[in-house]
């Protein structure tokens, strides 16, 4: 069964964020709360939780797994970024928004898109996330929250706890989003918007 946090919005638990993060150090997979919707997260070389991920969702190798990061100095360290679309993204950040843009050797190659060697990187805009983010030190992989039958993310941790209690090791409840983010594909060094989510596209049209 999932352990369930009910995490404070504007003020999280140290305690309750330090035992999260330790769920994850161990090789579990969160449910948590961010700013477009929840999402399932997991250590960033963990390969039975990037498994998990995609047994929960159904996914094919040509996902783009999102890393989300506390800021640019950690997000610069897994991705190739041009001075020109650094300030596109640094404009938009942080905030509801996926970057898909070229890895460096930092990213597990089971992360990558098989074919063009990119990944999703995003900075949240969200108490919550930024807490575990900033306590776990590195990006935690991760993904909507999805579900293959549904058509929209879940957004209750309650629900979710319900839905995922024997898939998951932790569900966080908190305010999240109910839209997924708005993905922008930097990869060829100019904007592609792959999806219109959360974010306002227009910033890159």
């Amino acid at each position: 069964m999932a352990r369930y946090f009910d995490v404070h919005p504007e003020n999280p638990q140290r305690r309750a964020v330090g035992q999260v993060v330790d769920l994850v150090r161990e090789g579990g997979l969160i449910a948590y709360p961010t700013d477009s919707c929840f999402a399932l997260g997991c250590q960033l070389g963990n390969r039975d939780g990037i498994d998990r991920i995609r047994a929960i969702r159904h996914l094919d190798d040509k996902h783009h797994f999102t890393l989300v990061c506390q800021d640019f100095a950690q997000l610069g360290q897994f991705v190739h970024i041009s001075n020109a679309v650094f300030r596109s993204i640094k404009a938009a950040t942080p905030g509801s928004y996926t970057f898909i843009l070229p890895a460096t050797k930092e990213v597990p190659r089971r992360l990558l898109h098989p074919k063009k060697k990119t990944v999703g990187v995003r900075i949240p805009d969200h108490v919550v996330a930024q807490a575990l983010v900033t306590e776990l030190g590195e990006p935690l992989v991760s993904s909507t929250l999805l579900l293959p039958d549904h058509k929209e993310p879940m957004t209750q941790g309650w629900e979710i706890k319900e839905e995922l209690d024997h898939q998951v090791d932790a569900v966080v409840d908190g305010e999240a989003g109910t839209e997924p983010t708005t993905v922008i594909d930097f990869s060829e060094d100019f904007p592609e918007i792959v999806r219109v989510g959360a974010g306002d596209p227009k910033l890159f049209e």
